[in-house]
């Protein structure tokens, strides 16, 4: 066939997505006797959990965000392909690209997912996540943007609405980036501008459930609401979004006007169900077992945010970095069990490491089995912890002296506004 991969002497593993669980796959078959191809449509692997961060105007991109090829460079039996996989065909055993078909023994699907808008799926081009780099810088360009605009507008309702910014989704990405948002305006650009004044910047937090965080324990749901409420965040519970435009949101029958709408609601998975025929979720992800495959096939694991998966105790798996990486490193041996003759490993088990979020620059909340952390000390752990799984040292310190200098002089030195920024309408 022409474009297709001729099929080569060891056995060919196929990882579609190099995120948390897709290069946690690669690199622990580092040293196996197999090729692997691992295949995405982004050259680089960010660190998704500080992306907020990036948007934020707290970190740059390549401060959290590593080439691809650099990290597998080392591995002779690794290829790397930027590409979009567009299907699978299963009874072939291939993976369909635009211009080949990868043929493979094993394929590993980690395609991650998406923000979900519970079918208005219109509203993303008005209120985007930050799930990648590019929606990051993008939120910290329309951010950075609506001040500029503020500043030049002779209409006080238009600067009000410009200087208001609504977060929807009381997830951790959210509560993150409702401290950091407040952070910036009423900090970093407090004496930038001469006409408006950044510190009166509107910042809403709406969620549709009774309370932020549902995933912590509800103290610590408690304390993060207190805290964001305590810095100025106007936190609304219970309402959720019924409209989103260009010029804001609707909240039942308010509607709030908004130069920024940032969104961290709801979950959309990748097209892999659909991929391999197979039932999903609600959500779309790919329903596996206890070995994280599909039910009836054997060469096919399914994991990350592509997966629903459910632990010991019969409750969905969370769709954080731990559990994606631990996924990858439970495929990789069940593959290398499995070239050696040897049984499968046992089920796949969770070992948890706790829930964190960040509220602010001073204060946090960890929750480890039943053990709860608040306040100053949560936030040092928080960061510790986050510095900690950056991948190279030089990203560690370099995010970790970025902190320290944001700590203590309230600067944040991304505030780059790019792509196109002197059309006419940037600036109206």
């Amino acid at each position: 066939m022409p474009g297709s991969d001729v099929a080569g002497p060891r056995p060919r593993v196929v990882i579609v997505g190099a995120g948390f669980s897709g290069l946690s796959v690669a690199k622990r078959l580092a040293k196996a006797p197999v090729d692997i191809t691992l295949i995405d449509r982004e050259n680089h692997h960010p660190f998704q959990p500080l992306l907020y961060q990036v948007a934020t105007a707290g970190l740059s991109p390549a401060d959290i965000a590593w080439p691809i090829r650099s990290l597998v460079r080392d591995q002779r039996n690794t290829r790397v392909l930027l590409g979009a996989v567009t299907g699978i065909d299963s009874v072939r055993k291939r993976v369909v690209m635009a211009d080949r078909n990868m043929a493979c023994d094993v394929l590993v699907l980690a395609t991650g997912a998406t923000h979900g808008y519970f079918g208005n799926d219109i509203w993303a081009a008005h209120a985007p996540g930050p799930k990648t780099i590019d929606d990051a810088t993008e939120i910290r360009r329309r951010l950075l943007l609506a001040f500029e605009r503020a500043e030049m507008s002779s209409d006080a309702r238009e600067r009000e609405r410009l200087l208001t910014i609504v977060i929807v989704g009381g997830v951790p990405t959210g509560v993150e980036m409702a401290g950091a948002v407040v952070e910036l305006a009423r900090k970093a650009l407090a004496t930038d501008f001469r006409t408006i004044d950044p510190q009166q910047t509107h910042v809403m937090l709406v969620e549709a459930g009774p309370r932020l965080l549902a995933s912590f324990p509800e103290p610590l749901s408690r304390h993060a609401e207190q805290a964001l409420r305590r810095v100025g965040v106007d936190v609304r519970l219970q309402q959720a979004v019924t409209h989103c435009s260009a010029t804001g949101v609707t909240l039942g029958d308010e509607s709030v006007a908004a130069g920024t709408v940032i969104w961290a609601a709801g979950l959309a998975a990748s097209p892999a169900a659909y991929w391999l025929a197979v039932a999903g979720d609600h959500v779309g992800r790919v329903v596996v077992g206890p070995d994280l495959r599909p039910p009836g096939m054997d060469d096919v694991f399914v994991i990350g945010d592509t997966a629903f998966a459910l632990d010991v105790a019969g409750k969905p798996l969370p769709g954080i970095a731990p559990v994606a990486k631990q996924q990858g490193a439970y495929v990789a041996e069940a593959i290398q069990a499995r070239l050696a003759g040897k049984p499968a490993p046992p089920p796949f088990r969770y070992r948890d490491r706790g829930l964190l979020a960040t509220v602010g620059r001073k204060t946090a909340v960890i929750a480890f089995g039943r053990r709860q952390l608040t306040g100053w000390f949560a936030w040092w752990v928080w960061g510790i912890a986050h510095s900690y799984f950056l991948i190279s040292l030089r990203n560690r310190l370099i995010v970790m002296t970025q902190w320290l200098w944001s700590y203590f002089s309230f600067e944040r030195g991304a505030r780059l506004i790019t792509g196109m920024v002197t059309r006419p309408e940037s600036l109206e």
